[in-house]
C-alpha cells in the first residue's frame, strides 16, 4: 500500500500543479479567441505549435525515457548518463535550430503563410529551449525532486500568462488610444499590430527562455561530453521510443495539420479552411482536461514503475492503478461532456460551432492514457520495438481515417480517427502484453464504466434543455449520480483503502522497532 501511497502522492504533485498552470494557460483561450474573433487569425498557431510539438519528439530522440530507465539501473552513474543524454540533445537542437532559422522564409511560403517568417523562427527557437530543458526535468523526476518540477514549470507558465494578456490586451489597448494615453510612446516602440497572434509566439519564447535560470541547479554538474559507446547504448534503448512517440505525434497531430488541406473549400457554409483549423483548434483545448490527468499521472508513474521494475508484485500494483486510473478519466469525460453549455462559454462565438468534437476526444485521450499505462509492459521487459509497432499501426490509421474521413465529415472526422487510432492501440497492445508480460486487468470493470459513461453522454445531448438555470444544474446531478454509482460499485476497495490509510496516520507504538 504505500508504494500505492507514493505513486497517488506524486500523481497528486504533479497532478495539482500541471492543472492550475494548464488552468491558467487555459485561460488564454478566451483571451486569444475574442482577441481575435476570427477563427481564421488563429489557424497558424494552431499548425505551427502541432509542428513544434512534432520537432521536439525528433530533437529528443525518446533520451527522457533511456535516462529513466539508466538512471534507476545505475543511480550511481546517473551524473554521467545525463551529460550523455543531454550532449546528444543539444547537438542535435543545434544543428536544426541553425537550419530552420535559415529556412523559414521557404518555410512559410511552404506552409502558405508568406508573412509570417518570424513566427517560424519564434517556432525554432521556442522548440530548441524545449528540447534542450527535457533532460533536466527529467532528471528532477528521477531524484524525486518534484517541488523544483513544479516550481519551473508554474513559474513558466505564469510569465506566458502575463506576457500575453500585456501584448494582447494591454498593448493593443493602449495603441489604440482606450486608455494610459501617457504610455502610448513606450507601446508604440515595442508593439506592432501587424504581428497580431504572433505575439502568443514571442509571449512563449520569453518564458521558455526563463527555463535556463529557473532549471541552474538541474543542469549542475554538466560536462558536454561524446562518450561514443555509452551514446551508441542510450540510442538503441532510445530510438524505438523515439519512434513510438513520433507516432503518438502524429495520432495527436495529423488532424491540425491535415484538416486545412484536405477539407473541401466551401464544406462549412461561410467558412474558410482557414476558420475550420481555427474552430477545431480552439475546441480541441477542451479536452485538455483529460490529457491534464494523463500527463499528470505519466509525470509520476514513469519514473515510480520503472524503480519497481525488478518488484514481482508490480504487475499486481499495475493493475489496481490501472483501473482507479481508468475510473478518475470517465469522470473526467462525464463531467466535461455534460457541461459543455457552460464551458463553451469560455471561448469566442464564432467558434463554438465546433463543440461537437469534444466528446469524441475526451473518449480518444482517455483511450490513449489506457494504452499508455499498458504500454509499462514492453518498457518494463526492454521490448520496445513492440511499442513502436502499435504506435505506428496507430498512426496508420490516423493518418488513412484523416484522409478519407475530412472530406465526409469535415472536423468531426479528425475526431472519428483519432478515436479509432487510440482504440486500435489499445486493444493491440494489451494483447501482446498479455503474451509478454502478464498483468491481471479488470477489463469487465473497464469496458462496463467506459459503456455505461458513453451512454449517459449520449442520451444526455439528446436533451436540449436551453434554460441555463435547468440544464446545468440537471447536468452537475447526472455527473453526481455517476459518482455515487461507481462509489457503490467500488464500495469495498474505497472501504479498505481507508481503513489501510486511516493505520498508515496512526503514531508507532513506543518501543517499536518500526
Amino acid at each position: 500500500m504505500s508504494a500505492f501511497k507514493k505513486l497517488a502522492s506524486d500523481t497528486a504533485l504533479y497532478g495539482v500543479s500541471t492543472i492550475l498552470g494548464r488552468l491558467l494557460n487555459y485561460a488564454l483561450v478566451p483571451v486569444q479567441t475574442y482577441a481575435f474573433g476570427q477563427p481564421k487569425q488563429l489557424a497558424s498557431n494552431v499548425e505551427l505549435y502541432a509542428y513544434i510539438a512534432l520537432l521536439l519528439v525528433l530533437y529528443t530522440l525518446g533520451l527522457e525515457t533511456a535516462f529513466f530507465r539508466f538512471a534507476a539501473r545505475r543511480p550511481e552513474t546517473t551524473p554521467k548518463v545525463f551529460s550523455d543524454t543531454l550532449s546528444m540533445v543539444i547537438v542535435i537542437t543545434s544543428i536544426a535550430t541553425v537550419v530552420l532559422l535559415w529556412l523559414a522564409p521557404d518555410i512559410a511560403r511552404w506552409l502558405d503563410y508568406p508573412n509570417q517568417t518570424m513566427f517560424i523562427r519564434w517556432s525554432a527557437l521556442i522548440v530548441a529551449i524545449d528540447a534542450i530543458t527535457a533532460i533536466p526535468f527529467a532528471r528532477l523526476r528521477v531524484e524525486n525532486k518534484a517541488r523544483q518540477f513544479v516550481k519551473a514549470k508554474m513559474i513558466n507558465i505564469g510569465i506566458v500568462v502575463a506576457l500575453n494578456v500585456f501584448f494582447i490586451i494591454v498593448c493593443k489597448d493602449v495603441y489604440e488610444g482606450d486608455y494610459l494615453p501617457q504610455l502610448r510612446p513606450f507601446v508604440q516602440y515595442i508593439y506592432d499590430p501587424e504581428i497580431g497572434p504572433g505575439y502568443i509566439f514571442l509571449a512563449n519564447l520569453l518564458g521558455n527562455a526563463c527555463y535556463f535560470w529557473l532549471l541552474r541547479k538541474a543542469f549542475a554538474g554538466f560536462r558536454f561530453q561524446l562518450d561514443w559507446p555509452e551514446i551508441r547504448t542510450l540510442y538503441l534503448y532510445a530510438y524505438p521510443i523515439m519512434l513510438t512517440g513520433l507516432a503518438n505525434v502524429v495520432n495527436n497531430l495529423t488532424d491540425r495539420l491535415f484538416l486545412r488541406h484536405y477539407l473541401p473549400e466551401g464544406f462549412y457554409a461561410g467558412l474558410t479552411n482557414e476558420d475550420a483549423l481555427g474552430i477545431y483548434g480552439q475546441c480541441y483545448k477542451l479536452s485538455v482536461f483529460m490529457a491534464l490527468a494523463i500527463q499528470s499521472f505519466r509525470f509520476a508513474a514513469d519514473p515510480f514503475f520503472f524503480s519497481k521494475a525488478e518488484d514481482k508484485n508490480a504487475p499486481g500494483l499495475l493493475a489496481r492503478v490501472t483501473k482507479w486510473f481508468i475510473i478518475v478519466c470517465v469522470l473526467i469525460w462525464i463531467g466535461v461532456s455534460l457541461n459543455l453549455d457552460v464551458l463553451g462559454l469560455l471561448i469566442g462565438p464564432k467558434y463554438r460551432q465546433g463543440l461537437g468534437i469534444v466528446p469524441l476526444l475526451l473518449l480518444g485521450n482517455l483511450f490513449l492514457g489506457i494504452y499508455f499505462n499498458l504500454a509499462f509492459w514492453f518498457k518494463l521487459s526492454d521490448k520496445t520495438k513492440y511499442g513502436t509497432l502499435i504506435t505506428v499501426i496507430g498512426a496508420v490509421v490516423t493518418l488513412l481515417g484523416n484522409m478519407f474521413l475530412i472530406p465526409i465529415m469535415g472536423y468531426m472526422g479528425c475526431a472519428v480517427a483519432f478515436l479509432a487510432s487510440s482504440v486500435v492501440m489499445t486493444v493491440i497492445c494489451y494483447v501482446l502484453g498479455e503474451k509478454h508480460y502478464p498483468v491481471p486487468y479488470d477489463v469487465r470493470s473497464a469496458l462496463g464504466y467506459i459503456t455505461g459513461a458513453g451512454l449517459l453522454i449520449y442520451a444526455s445531448l439528446q436533451i436540449d434543455i436551453p434554460n441555463p438555470w435547468i440544464a446545468v444544474p440537471f447536468h452537475l446531478a447526472l455527473f453526481g449520480l455517476s459518482a455515487a454509482v461507481i462509489a457503490v460499485i467500488e464500495r469495498d476497495t474505497i472501504r479498505e483503502g481507508w481503513a489501510r490509510f486511516r493505520r498508515s496516520r496512526k503514531p508507532a507504538p513506543v518501543g517499536s522497532s518500526q
